[in-house]
């Protein structure tokens, strides 16, 4: 059987599930409608779908890894690539082989499944993706590809964000999708948050750091009773990184200065042999010690899930953050503009561009190859059309909160 075929199958297969998963829905309403303590009988463990599912779990481990590195290593890009997903969707044994061949983002330069989203990029060649910002919702959508004009309707949707104004901040919610931003779902990702001024903005990540050695500060977004809390309900929020921009207070001339704390990758990462932090998994519950907090209904919020401030203790500490600068641009006389080399990948002019690089001193013994390389850049190449470049040891989530930094108004940084 072609492999064409087969996936055709398990289309039909997932497509058959759902529609029977729905019509169980609305036989449930009805049944609802009879009696509140009506117990319905448990007649879908020998549904077709799980019958027809056996047939795909039995198969040979050989076979079936066979067939699955085949696939891997044909589907390269979107999005041809979600079948690399079908496959770990057919059932648990099909899962557990398809993670084990699929490769990190630095290991093969793409992305496959979310959590691919919170590991590094690429150490050589960067991943090139773009954002397109609606003005209309004050959402901003992060695609894999070039440009739309390259990718068009096909473009894969990475992250979306969301802006919302308060009194005294700005925050960006990042979601998977493009219609959901709850915290409360599981698609919540991530937030960035500014100060009144706009200089300084927060990068919160929805789980904690992979290394434990890193300490970072945990948050919790509303008030709640430990009691009522869904084991699945993502709670809180972990600093792991700032992003600061030079106040402007005299208003010279000139393009912004912009740095960023890593606070949750050390600096270890970016020296010869270093690894950066990578997680496995996509954590979607709350901590284990969450809920022995006691929470008054009325009164103050969640404690701080750790006591200590992260930045003091990596400065006392042995695992120093990685500090990213934006590099300097020079002044071009003909065009009379300060300019940088984006290889071609940005081409309208704006404030909002930059380049970041590593900011190491001389006793981190960083390669200098390492410091010249441009690790993030943003860029305008069109109304309300931006790209974004990224590499090791940055991520796609990082990468992208740092990118939503430049969106905000900064009066005082101008």
């Amino acid at each position: 059987m072609q492999f064409g075929n087969v996936f055709h199958e398990l289309f039909e297969m997932r497509g058959d599930k759902g529609k029977k998963s729905r019509r169980g829905g609305e036989e449930g309403k009805h049944t609802r409608r009879r009696a509140k303590s009506h117990i319905a009988p448990e007649h879908t463990l020998s549904s077709p779908a799980s019958v027809e599912q056996t047939k795909w779990a039995n198969l040979p481990p050989e076979l079936l890894l066979d067939i699955i590195q085949r696939v891997e290593a044909s589907e390269t890009s979107w999005p041809a690539r979600r079948d690399v997903i079908a496959c770990a969707s057919v059932c648990k044994s099909w899962r557990e082989i398809t993670k084990g061949i699929v490769k990190t983002p630095e290991q093969c330069g793409w992305l496959t499944f979310p959590v691919s989203l919170k590991q590094p990029g690429p150490r050589d060649d960067p991943i090139q993706c773009f954002i397109k910002r609606e003005r209309e919702t004050s959402t901003y959508l992060l695609y894999l590809g070039l440009s739309p004009a390259l990718c068009g309707d096909v473009s894969k949707l990475l992250l979306a964000a969301r802006k919302v104004r308060r009194a005294t901040s700005t925050h960006f919610v990042v979601s998977l999708v493009a219609d959901e931003f709850s915290r409360a779902s599981i698609t919540y990702v991530g937030k960035l948050r500014s100060n009144f001024l706009g200089s300084k903005f927060t990068v919160y990540d929805s789980q904690p750091p992979q290394d434990s050695a890193i300490q970072t500060n945990y948050q919790s977004h509303r008030k709640m009773n430990p009691k009522k809390v869904s084991p699945r309900m993502t709670a809180g929020s972990y600093s792991v990184a700032t992003v600061s921009y030079e106040l402007n207070i005299l208003r010279t001339r000139g393009p912004r200065r912009m740095q960023c704390i890593m606070q949750s990758i050390p600096m270890s990462a970016v020296q010869e042999g270093g690894v950066a932090p990578t997680p496995t998994e996509l954590a979607t519950c709350l901590p284990p010690n969450c809920c022995a907090l006691q929470v008054s209904k009325g009164s103050k919020q969640l404690a701080n899930f750790c006591s200590s401030d992260p930045t003091t203790d990596l400065e006392q500490g042995t695992k120093e953050p990685v500090i990213l600068k934006n590099k300097a641009p020079r002044w071009h006389e003909q065009l009379q503009c300060w300019c940088l080399n984006f290889k071609g990948r940005v081409t309208v002019a704006s404030v909002k561009n930059f380049q970041l690089v590593a900011a190491a001193e001389p006793c981190h013994n960083v390669p200098l190859a390492e410091e010249e390389k441009v690790i993030l850049q943003f860029g305008k190449i069109g109304k309300d059309i931006f790209t974004m470049d990224y590499r090791y040891p940055l991520s796609a989530f990082q990468a992208f909160a740092i990118c939503l930094s430049s969106f905000d108004t900064k009066p005082v940084c101008e």
